[in-house]
């Protein structure tokens, strides 16, 4: 299912909803504040889509290669196809910047977006051993950007 609300490309009015967002899905530790969100945001290569409803993803696009640096859905707003719009629009921008191959990690333990992202067609290729603070390994996955973007998205191009 893909989410009917619509995603923006985020800017410098987005730092403090993405910050809201993401300090509801992940632990205070964890969570990246309105600071490191706008500093992201001011890096080469960085771009975000945010939902004011309650999703935001933020990624790196280099030479060929783009990497998901987080994305978060609030918990609120969450199981509505919202994770999958905001994969769907990181996605199709990299592709339009010249991008063929798309990564990013998740812990072993987070069985939902694990399941988001095999939908979206990434495969493990690694594994980080100890990677997040809690402990837990992380996934690296990876996935040929042509075959990322679901049909919908494709359709927009």
């Amino acid at each position: 299912m893909t989410s009917h609300v619509p995603v923006v490309r985020a800017g410098a009015a987005h730092p403090l909803v993405m910050a809201a967002i993401h300090g509801a899905c992940f632990p205070p530790g964890e969570a990246w504040d309105a600071a490191v969100m706008a500093a992201e945001l001011g890096m080469p290569g960085v771009y975000g889509f945010v939902s004011e409803t309650g999703g935001m993803i933020l990624a790196r696009a280099v030479a060929d290669e783009a990497e998901i640096l987080t994305l978060a859905v609030h918990p609120e707003a969450r199981r509505q196809g919202l994770g999958a719009t905001l994969v769907d629009a990181a996605a199709r921008h990299a592709l339009q910047a010249g991008v063929v191959r798309m990564y990013l990690e998740v812990s072993e333990l987070n069985v939902a977006a694990r399941a988001l992202y095999a939908r979206a067609g990434f495969v493990q290729i690694g594994l980080r051993r100890a990677y997040y603070p809690d402990g837990s390994d992380a996934l690296v996955l990876s996935r040929g950007l042509r075959h990322a973007v679901t049909p919908a998205a494709a359709a927009k191009l």
